[in-house]
């Protein structure tokens, strides 16, 4: 018995595999062009003279004696202590991914099970808030950070990074927890269980792709932002996203670019990496999010 696979044309899937090859270097190009400039120095990778010099390095050879160099990263890990702003960001998306998910998963499974009319407004409401766009609501928390002396730190960025996320958090994992059965829930207070009982015991093993899932985009969140850090957070406590930004500002200084560039796959390179290892959680994650259970 032949597969459907095996009874398709030949042309067609190799038009098929051909096609999907193509997006795939169409989509990578970007990220793969900026990983090989960023070995480069200034002049090749933003040559006006010949794109070429880009490809074979031409001023990065005579300058360095290679057709590679890690000036780039050097320069900016090391010279310009991007370190840590690496380090500065890692507390941020630890601790808003962990502040994120208790709250939302808490308030999530309570929202799920309630019967009052209240629930739905207090949903409602989340998704107004989560609809305005971030810097409107930084600048509504900038006077009493100011007056506190809370600008700069980052408590305060994280504060605030929770507060938007929260919103989209309570939604996701609301709608993972509304196609999880009650009967679950009633089944383990029959055997002795009480509300917290079973929601930690037997809710929340079920709910592990969801939380995944839901923790992921959270890390998303606070790992890209520039807005909220670039408005709360002092230059001693940038962020990575921020910090490439001020490699930017800095164009007439030679080298800054090349900083730049190398931030940019050091900020990217692990977000790939993470894609890929977490990619089954996510598309069963986000699979369970859509189907009733």
């Amino acid at each position: 018995m032949t597969t459907r696979a095996q009874r398709q044309p030949l042309s067609l899937r190799v038009f098929a595999i051909a096609f999907l090859v193509f997006w795939m270097l169409l989509a990578a190009f970007p990220f793969l062009w900026t990983l090989w400039g960023s070995f480069k120095v200034e002049g090749d990778f933003f040559s006006k003279a010949d794109w070429a010099n880009a490809l074979f390095g031409i001023l990065t050879t005579s300058e360095t004696g290679g057709a590679f160099t890690g000036q780039g990263y050097s320069g900016a890990w090391i010279q310009e202590e991007f370190w840590r702003a690496a380090l500065n960001t890692l507390l941020v998306v630890v601790f808003v991914v962990m502040v994120s998910l208790t709250l939302g998963t808490l308030g999530g499974y309570a929202l799920s099970r309630s019967s009052e009319r209240y629930a739905f407004w207090l949903l409602i409401i989340a998704l107004i808030f989560r609809a305005m766009p971030p810097i409107t609501l930084v600048s509504g928390y900038l006077p009493p950070f100011f007056q506190y002396n809370l600008w700069g730190h980052l408590p305060t960025a994280i504060i605030v990074l929770v507060a938007i996320n929260q919103p989209f958090t309570l939604w996701m994992l609301h709608s993972f927890f509304k196609n999880i059965p009650k009967d679950l829930d009633e089944s383990a207070m029959v055997d002795g269980c009480n509300r917290f009982q079973a929601f930690r015991h037997v809710i929340i093993p079920v709910m592990w792709p969801g939380v995944i899932t839901t923790g992921l985009f959270s890390f998303l969140l606070a790992y890209n932002d520039f807005a909220v850090t670039a408005m709360l957070l002092s230059k001693e406590n940038q962020t990575m996203v921020p910090k490439i930004a001020s490699f930017l500002g800095t164009t007439q200084t030679k080298g800054n670019v090349m900083f730049a560039v190398s931030a940019v796959v050091s900020v990217t390179a692990p977000l790939f990496l993470m894609i890929l290892f977490f990619q089954r959680q996510i598309v069963s994650g986000l699979t369970a999010g859509a189907v009733k259970g």
